[in-house]
Parts: structure tokens; C-alpha cells; sequence
């Protein structure tokens, strides 16, 4: 037989070759290393975590936190491959409640880096002791006394000096912390009540002192976060969402502050971040991205962790349930805030983010209900009543006391005045009314006394025949009569005096755009929000002073008033302490 044929193809790889393949799932870059460290740091119970940085991490890392320690005993095993503190048998692996378990890091960033672990389990400094891999030989460890409190320190130095390959993909020392950076805050997210230190090349750059999760939050996102957050607390059986949320006027130009945890454990899971998206989809500016920082309990038996060497993956035993739970969490908590509670917190009611323009006012030529240009003393001596302006905090968006270049309401509050945009407001009205009752099923339609023939394309016009049962449920009646032409017999009565034409040309644009067969059940909020924009009001239409309060008291009762189905404010609220600011008072 061929000597060729007869040798071995297969054969098991060394120890020290295996660790290094090993290393190359779990290690890629300093951060991956650290998130390791710091994890087993927290499932040790450590309430103290400090971090030592030098060049990016690539030249140190060192972790030293206060845990319950390695027993001397253990010391040789915690550098072994598939050996771990924190699970039994396979069986365990199906409710995981610790933030490692594989049993690989120690091993795998040992292999690739000149490594120690110092640890102590007990409270007197001299029961400490030390393990150290020979760098020659890499199968033998020492283990010897070193002094060390109660606790672990980690120290990986010169990453990667054995695998050049691997060490000439590492970016900058300034990219690599910045990475550093973002375990740091994800992890310190998740445990509020641990302290965490960071010092980058002998230099104090973070500090997170314990605390609760609203001051953790703080610190982390800044004080701008603080003060315009809403906090989310939904239960379902097996479900439970915590945490705090942007308000939808506090965006960003990338989403580089959305952090969602599962039991404790940051995740990236695109199902999950939909579900936010969707939480936020009629009320957040296009283009823009939501802040957060949700927590989810979840049966650890419905979720597996366990599906990715990182971790930073998922898997939902009914992932439907968890979206469906989430969005409507989010949802619910933008639901949530009033007019009234949006003022009486101080809650910037604009587009807010890092690199905002500050906003400008013209206030221009002054309607006040009459059609006449007036001073604005005289036009709030009327609230459409005849009597003068009464304005309590019942009344958040107070009374209007006159309209500015036909667009926007001029408002006295209690507390200041409020601009609200005319148009934006009033679609915002009409929309949610529409969703009300296209959700109870009970959408009024009126016939057109004398019906609109439209002519239109032969592509819309084909779009009529096949959603013709899904237009009846808007309250439109359109029926085909040619080739390119169309009849509309009747639309909803909320739009009866809108322009039937456009509104129906406009409405197949968007139709049309989605291309799906189940208009109505798959879009029927943009559809909605593509009608309820023909019906509001439009710019350079004068309003008496009653027609602006009457506004003003729908928006107060109106939910997710303070956005338009766009995303732009519908109103801004200027306190009496703002406006003595800008004109210099008191100086």
C-alpha cells in the first residue's frame, strides 16, 4: 500500500497551539480581554474594581478587584482550558445566572500575552499567593507567596508578543482605549452598586463611585441624559423591563449610547434594537438615534447566552414575545409624559443633542384672533371668552394670547410662554384620533356627494383592485372605472374637507413605496400619518383666539403630543428665568 496513504491525516493538536487557536475566538483586541477580567471580577462578588492601563492596553492591563478569591488549590486549574468555578454539567447551562462560564478566558489570554494572577481568599495580606506562567516553557506555572488582600489582581502585559500576525491588526493606543473605554461602560452600567477606577498611563480618566442606577446612569451618559430621561418599569410572567430611556427630542447623529442588558449582561441583538426603534417610530426625528440603557429580566431557561464566544449574542426561545414586550415598554413610557409633567420637570421640550444649534426667536407680526396686527399686552387681555388671562397650571400650554406669521401660537404659561407650531401640533391630533379608531374598528366613513374621478397611473390604478378591502377599513371607497382613471365615492369624515385629490395621488405615492401586499396591517401608522397630514392645519391660516386655545387643550390631552408623526416638536416651553436671561434682567 502507498506509504502516502497510510500516514495519518489526522492528529490532535498540542496544548500550546490549541490555546492559541482558542485565544483568537475569545481575545481579538485589549478590550476583549478586559471585559473577561472584569466579568469574572463582578461574578466574584467583588464590590471595588480598579484598572490599570498603560498604551491602549497593549502594552498593560491589570485588574484588581475585592472578591471572594482563588483557593491556592485551585490556582493551577484556573489557567487550564475547560475549567471553570461557575457551572457543573450541561445541565446548568440551561439557566446560566454568571456573566462567564465557559471556562476559556484565563487560558486562552494567558496564551497570548506574559500573564500573573495574584489572588487571596482570606483577609490577612500574607495568605496571598501568586501564579505565573514560565514564558520558555509554556506548561509550567509557578505558584508562590505574594502578599495580596482579600481579592484578585490580573496583570496582562505585552499582548500578542507571540503572534505578530495578530499584533499588527491593533489600532491606535487612542483607539484601543476608546474601545477599553466602552466595556468599561457597559459593565459599569450593569453594576451600579460596584466602584470602578480607570487609570490610563498613570493618570486618573474615570471614576464611577457606587451607587444606585440613576446615579450610575448619570455618570456614564452625563448630566444632559439626567435631566431628560424617562424611566421604563414593565412586568410580564416571565418578563421584566427596567431602565431609562431619551426623551424623543434627545437624539443623536449615531447610536453610540444604546445599551441593552439580559440579565445582567450587555447584548447587541438587532430583534431587540428593532423593537426600540419601533417604540420611538412616530414620535423620534428621521435620521436621528434614541439614547437608552434597558435592562431585561428573562427566565435565564428562555434565553440562550450561550451562542457566541463573546457573549454578546442571543438567542430567544420566542423571540416574538420579547419584541412585541419590549416595543410596547418603550412605547408606554414615551405614552407616558405629559404636557404637564414635561414643564413642571424642566424638561427641555427641543431637538436636543451635543452639536444643537441654539435655537433663535423671531417673533415677528402678532395675530391676535382678529386679523389685526396688535401689541401682544393687548391681545392677551383676551382668552376667547371675553375675560382676561387666567392662567393656573391646570392649563399647562396656558392661554394663547396671539399668533406669530400665521404659523405659531404665542402662549402665556404660569411659568413663562409656550411657541407651539400650528401645523405640527394639530397633525399630531389628527393622527393619534385616526389610530383610535382605526384600532376599535370603528372609522367613519362619509360618501362624497358628487364622487372625484382621478385619473391616475395603470399601476395605481391595478393598486385599487388589489386593496380595495384594505382602503374600506381607512374609510376610502375607491373603485377602479378605466385603465388610468379611478373613482373616489368616499373618505373618512375626519378628512371631509380636505383636497380629495391630493389626498388620494399622495396616499398611492406612499402606498406604493412599500410594496407589500398587506398595506394596512404591515403600515398602517405611515399610511395613517400620510392621511392625518392632509387634514391639519396649514400655514398661514388665521385662527381666532378660541380656535388656538381649543388647540391648546387638545395637545394637553393628547398622548405623544410633544412630536409630530415626523419627530419635530410640536411645542416649546420658555420659562419666565430663560426669558430674563436673554434679555439680561436682574444684571
Amino acid at each position: 500500500m502507498n506509504e502516502e496513504i497510510r500516514e495519518k491525516k489526522i492528529r490532535q493538536l498540542s496544548r500550546e497551539t490549541y490555546n492559541l487557536i482558542s485565544a483568537g475566538e475569545i481575545v481579538d483586541r485589549p478590550s476583549s480581554v478586559l471585559k473577561e477580567l472584569i466579568e469574572n471580577s463582578l461574578d466574584a462578588g467583588a464590590s471595588r474594581i480598579d484598572i490599570e492601563i498603560e498604551s491602549g492596553g497593549k502594552h498593560l492591563l491589570r485588574v484588581r478587584d475585592d472578591g471572594e478569591g482563588i483557593n491556592r488549590d485551585d490556582l493551577h486549574l484556573a489557567l487550564a482550558s475547560h475549567a471553570t468555578s461557575k457551572i457543573r454539567d450541561h445541565d446548568d447551562l440551561r439557566s446560566l445566572r454568571t456573566l462567564g462560564f465557559r471556562g476559556e478566558a484565563l487560558a486562552s489570554i494567558s496564551a497570548v500575552s506574559r500573564f500573573a494572577l495574584i489572588s487571596n481568599i482570606h483577609e490577612e495580606p500574607a495568605e496571598g499567593v501568586s501564579v505565573k506562567i514560565n514564558q520558555v516553557a509554556k506548561n509550567e506555572l509557578f505558584i508562590e507567596p505574594s502578599p495580596h488582600y482579600r481579592g484578585t489582581t490580573v496583570e496582562v502585559r505585552d499582548l500578542f508578543f507571540n503572534t505578530p500576525a495578530r499584533k499588527k491588526f491593533l489600532r491606535t493606543e487612542r483607539t484601543e482605549f476608546q474601545k477599553l473605554e466602552e466595556v468599561i461602560r457597559r459593565l459599569a452600567l450593569a453594576s451600579p452598586s460596584v466602584s470602578f477606577s480607570v487609570l490610563h498611563n498613570g493618570k486618573v480618566v474615570r471614576d464611577f463611585p457606587e451607587g444606585n442606577s440613576i446615579d450610575r446612569i448619570g455618570v456614564v451618559f452625563g448630566g444632559s441624559f439626567y435631566s431628560n430621561c424617562i424611566e421604563i418599569e414593565e412586568d410580564r410572567a416571565e418578563m421584566r423591563a427596567r431602565g431609562w430611556i431619551g426623551l424623543p427630542t434627545f437624539t443623536r447623529g449615531q447610536p453610540d449610547q444604546q445599551f441593552i442588558f439580559i440579565n445582567g449582561r450587555f447584548v447587541r441583538d438587532k430583534m431587540l434594537n428593532h423593537a426600540i426603534r419601533l417604540g420611538y417610530s412616530d414620535v423620534i426625528y428621521h435620521g436621528r438615534n434614541p439614547v437608552f440603557a434597558i435592562f431585561l429580566d428573562i427566565d435565564p431557561e428562555l434565553v440562550d447566552v450561550n451562542v457566541h464566544p463573546s457573549k454578546n449574542e442571543v438567542r430567544f426561545r420566542n423571540s416574538r414575545d420579547a419584541h412585541a414586550f419590549l416595543k410596547y415598554s418603550v412605547s408606554k413610557a414615551i405614552e407616558g409624559i405629559s404636557v404637564g409633567e414635561t414643564i413642571s420637570r424642566g424638561l427641555p421640550h427641543r431637538i436636543t443633542s451635543p452639536d444643537a444649534v441654539p435655537m433663535q426667536f423671531d417673533f415677528g407680526r402678532v395675530n391676535n384672533g382678529q386679523g389685526s396686527r396688535e401689541d401682544i399686552g393687548a391681545a392677551s387681555q383676551n382668552n376667547g371668552s371675553g375675560k382676561g388671562v387666567d392662567v393656573s397650571k391646570s392649563e399647562p400650554l396656558g392661554y394663547a394670547i396671539g399668533q406669530i406669521h400665521g404659523i405659531y401660537i404665542l402662549s402665556q404659561t404660569a411659568e413663562g410662554i409656550v411657541i407651539v407650531d400650528t401645523h405640527a401640533a394639530h397633525e399630531r391630533i389628527t393622527y393619534e384620533r385616526m389610530k383610535k379608531s382605526f384600532a376599535e374598528d370603528r372609522v367613519k366613513s362619509q360618501p362624497l356627494l358628487v364622487p372625484h374621478s382621478i385619473p391616475v397611473s395603470e399601476a395605481e390604478a391595478n393598486l385599487v383592485e388589489d386593496i380595495s378591502s384594505d382602503l374600506q377599513k381607512l374609510g376610502l371607497s375607491i373603485r377602479r372605472t378605466g385603465p388610468e382613471s379611478v373613482l373616489v365615492q368616499a373618505i373618512p369624515a375626519i378628512l371631509s374637507k380636505t383636497n380629495v385629490e391630493q389626498l388620494v395621488k399622495d396616499l398611492f405615492s406612499e402606498i406604493t413605496e412599500f410594496e407589500s401586499s398587506k398595506i394596512i396591517e404591515e403600515y398602517q401608522d405611515e399610511v395613517i400619518s400620510s392621511m392625518a397630514c392632509h387634514f391639519s392645519i396649514r400655514a398661514n391660516r388665521f385662527l381666532t383666539i378660541a380656535e388656538m386655545n381649543a388647540l391648546l387643550r387638545d395637545i394637553e390631552e393628547t398622548e405623544r403630543s410633544g412630536q409630530c408623526n415626523h419627530g419635530r416638536p410640536t411645542w416649546h416651553h420658555i420659562t419666565l428665568d430663560e426669558l430674563d436671561t436673554m434679555f439680561l434682567r436682574g444684571r
